[in-house]
């Protein structure tokens, strides 16, 4: 990356920046690879962040699905970050995972796990089980529908006919099914494999599995990572993570560059689990020294930019994030490391930004949160707005979540010292209540911004990218105006 004008002076943030066109020869967006080389099998450079209110089995698996990585959070009981590890690898990779519900489950009942919106829908089913008939499938109520119900209607009821399925053995690729289901007009099918439903299949999941590649382990399973702390027996928890089937182990903590995180790391890199292993968070190319020394490939860098974080405010601690990333990012390459630039990003451009500065992929939080595949049920306000919660992950929420089991007195020590915001409503996008909704806008924007910079891949993208810098009032000049001016 190189900047257009004199080198800054002070540390920048990404609306500090821009990115300035240079002479390209990519006709096509889709001519782009984003697939970020950092050793974790990503197809597209975006990770969800291992916070309890973003990451859960289900987005992992959309994610991983489109290629992403999802972390599932070191709060996870063990044996619950077993079972969700487990619960992903056995997700199908060429379709949706299907969501099953009951006859008797009524119209509130979906909705709080699914708002009204097309291309979403409910397998109703007298079985509710992993291994499902099509003889038990009673029908498929679109998502749509929710809205004109009523809230104490049956599932049962709104689905009259049996569902249109098709045999995954009778559909050679993506263009195909989704012609197929063109052909037949339906909205949404069952998957069969010798008459037991293996997923759901869309007209709009078709396409995008003809615009993603999915994100595998050698066993061709969806990939998933999981978070260690630094505390308690590493060791035993790293070892079970792997055996489970885990991807890629994250040492997480808020003050990476402390004696705690190396002795961790130490420790486990030297366990030869043959994983990749991420650990942070940190700012500095001292940092990415000495955690790349203990063990570390892929550095976690941020300190402060998440929207659910209060620390810099509290601690004066950390440091604008687009300089972090370049700092950590030069000094890691010439180690062979990565860079995982985690918190900040509000807009694709920014996404666009950390890679520029030399990320091979960009953590997502708050973002991620508001979609219908993060953990949690969804609200409905008073305007009748859809919404998850959402809390920062030093918040007295958070704390509660993770030292429930200390004594009382313990506990309450440690609520003195939290940090970040315990409730916060995150509304779902009306144009983009999913995670895959959110993935084709934030991947459109950084394959043009690409194009833009003459790069087709992500390690050219870090060579080519002319950077700039602008007052708050070049920011705003690139903001469209209101629609109602």
């Amino acid at each position: 990356m190189d900047f257009s004008g004199p080198l800054p002076t002070v540390d920048l943030t990404y609306s500090d920046v821009f990115l300035v066109p240079r002479r390209s020869g990519i006709t096509s967006r889709l001519d782009v690879d984003l697939a970020p080389g950092d050793g974790t099998g990503a197809q597209i450079p975006l990770v969800s962040a291992n916070m309890n209110s973003v990451t859960g089995a289900r987005l992992a698996a959309t994610l991983a699905r489109r290629g992403g990585l999802g972390v599932l959070p070191q709060d996870m009981p063990l044996q619950e970050l077993d079972a969700a590890i487990r619960w992903v690898k056995r997700q199908p990779v060429p379709w949706d995972t299907p969501l099953v519900l009951p006859p008797e489950a009524t119209v509130a009942d979906a909705s709080r796990l699914l708002p009204s919106t097309p291309g979403h829908g409910i397998v109703v089913a007298s079985v509710t089980g992993e291994r499902l008939h099509i003889d038990d499938v009673v029908g498929i109520v679109a998502a749509s529908r929710l809205s004109t119900a009523l809230a104490d209607a049956t599932l049962g009821d709104l689905a009259h006919a049996r569902p249109a399925s098709l045999d995954a053995a009778d559909v050679p690729d993506a263009r195909a099914a989704f012609d197929l289901l063109v052909q037949i007009d339906a909205e949404t099918v069952c998957v069969l494999e010798h008459g037991y439903v293996v997923g759901t299949l869309s007209r709009r999941s078709a396409l995008r599995s003809t615009l993603y590649r999915p994100a595998v382990d050698a066993e061709g399973r969806l990939i998933v990572a999981a978070a260690v702390g630094i505390n308690g027996d590493v060791e035993a928890k790293a070892r079970a993570l792997a055996a489970a089937g885990v991807d890629v182990l994250v040492m997480d903590t808020a003050h990476g560059h402390q004696e705690g995180m190396l002795r961790a790391l130490r420790t486990v890199s030297g366990l030869g689990l043959g994983l990749p292993i991420a650990a942070g968070n940190i700012v500095t190319a001292d940092g990415v020294n000495d955690l790349v020394a203990a063990g570390a490939t892929i550095l976690k860098v941020g300190v402060g930019p998440g929207a659910m974080c209060t620390t810099r405010m509290m601690t004066a601690v950390g440091r604008p994030q687009f300089s972090a990333v370049l700092e950590t990012a030069e000094a890691a390459h010439a180690q062979g490391a990565h860079v995982w630039a985690d918190g900040g990003v509000r807009y694709p451009r920014d996404v666009a930004l950390a890679l520029a500065a030399g990320a091979s992929s960009v953590m997502i939080g708050s973002w991620f949160a508001g979609t219908i595949e993060a953990p949690g049920e969804l609200f409905t306000d008073a305007d009748g707005r859809v919404y998850k919660e959402s809390w920062g992950m030093a918040s007295t929420k958070a704390v509660q979540a993770r030292f429930g089991r200390l004594d009382p007195y313990e506990l309450a020590r440690k609520e003195l010292f939290a940090e970040g915001i315990s409730s916060s409503r995150i509304y779902l996008d009306p144009l983009r209540p999913g995670l895959e909704d959110l993935l084709d806008m934030i991947t459109s924007g950084v394959r043009s911004s690409f194009t833009y910079a003459g790069a087709p891949t992500v390690a050219a993208f870090h060579e080519r990218a002319l950077v700039g810098l602008q007052s708050a009032a070049g920011y705003e000049e690139g903001k469209a105006l209101p629609v109602s001016w």
